[in-house]
């Protein structure tokens, strides 16, 4: 049995935020290039943490297993630090995202991205290599996922059109864009 790809397609639910939306589903690339340098310097304390802490424990209350036992130790700590750090800073953006945080420079940066793909007639949210169908799935499988990413571990991947947004914002600020600066050309010749 095929799929009907003419059927309705269910909108997303939208969280009522302090802050606007900027897209329900972000792409992982979007998550960590939109990332501040406050989230890469809380990520890195957060990192930081567990081997600090484990170290601090020894030094206190030493377990006496030798130089053999501790080292192992040490690096299961700073993996787990450094998946922990990760996880806060793509906790961190991605709420941005969602406008459950303040999100001003991300609304910009945004904008000057999806404007400068209208701009050159590219696709907003990239091409996929996988069906319409297929994209709708990701879309609905992973779609403010990162609210449960402490349990299951799960990021969009996969380029589609389903973000919550109107995109049509993009295409109306492009042309202002498009016509001052077609009318800036007229004036100066």
């Amino acid at each position: 049995m095929a799929a009907n790809n003419n059927a309705a397609v269910v909108p997303p639910k939208r969280a009522f935020t302090d802050y606007p939306l900027i897209d329900s589903d972000p792409h992982i690339r979007r998550v960590f290039g939109y990332a501040r340098p406050s989230d890469y310097a809380v990520a890195g304390v957060g990192a930081a943490a567990s081997p600090l802490a484990f170290w601090v424990m020894e030094r206190v209350s030493p377990s006496r297993v030798g130089r053999g036992g501790f080292s192992p130790v040490m690096r299961l700590a700073t993996a787990i630090g450094l998946i922990g750090g990760i996880h806060i800073l793509y906790q961190r953006s991605c709420n941005r995202f969602h406008g459950f945080t303040e999100n001003s420079r991300e609304i910009e940066m945004d904008m000057k991205e999806m404007v400068e793909k209208v701009k050159k007639g590219e696709p907003l949210y990239g091409t996929s290599q996988v069906s319409p169908y297929l994209q709708g799935v990701a879309a609905r499988n992973s779609r403010y996922a990162n609210l449960f990413i402490h349990v299951i571990p799960w990021f969009n991947a996969v380029n589609h059109d389903h973000h919550g947004v109107d995109t049509a914002k993009y295409y109306q600020q492009a042309e202002r864009e498009l016509e001052a600066e077609r009318l800036s050309k007229l004036g100066s010749s």
